[in-house]
């Protein structure tokens, strides 16, 4: 059975940084896909950041773009959500999800809809940036 765990989530100000975590068991970083997604009360889920062992380089969502890095430590068997200079409009719910295979690359994945592609979800940590 795989379980992924989110933490890291937090109340930040504006500008600051944090790390989130997503641990995970039953689920080996070989062949992989996973992505970091984030809801925010009354919007729709929006696609962060994805990393696919199919894809030469990780995808970012634009609103992040240059303050988010996505990364995968296998030895630990963690995916990380480095967030710096952080914004008011990035307080969200975050999730990471994976999939067991590379089949659907990044850009699928972070295109419309494509949460759907990945098949395990964690229960999401709570990022919260104030002004």
């Amino acid at each position: 059975e795989v379980q992924l765990v989110e933490s890291g989530g937090g109340l930040v100000q504006a500008g600051g940084s944090l790390r989130l975590s997503c641990a995970a068991s039953g689920f080996t970083f070989d062949d992989y896909a996973i992505g970091w997604f984030r809801q925010a009360p009354e919007k729709e889920r929006e696609g962060v950041s994805c990393l696919s062992t199919s894809d030469g380089s990780p995808y970012y969502g634009d609103s992040v773009k240059g303050r988010f890095t996505i990364s995968v430590d296998k030895a630990k068997n963690t995916a990380y959500l480095q967030m710096n200079n952080l914004k008011p409009e990035d307080t969200a719910r975050y999730y990471c999800a994976v999939r067991g295979s590379s089949w659907y690359g990044c850009s699928d994945i972070l295109g419309s809809n494509g949460y759907r592609y990945l098949e395990e979800w964690g229960q999401g940590t709570l990022v919260t940036v104030s002004s």
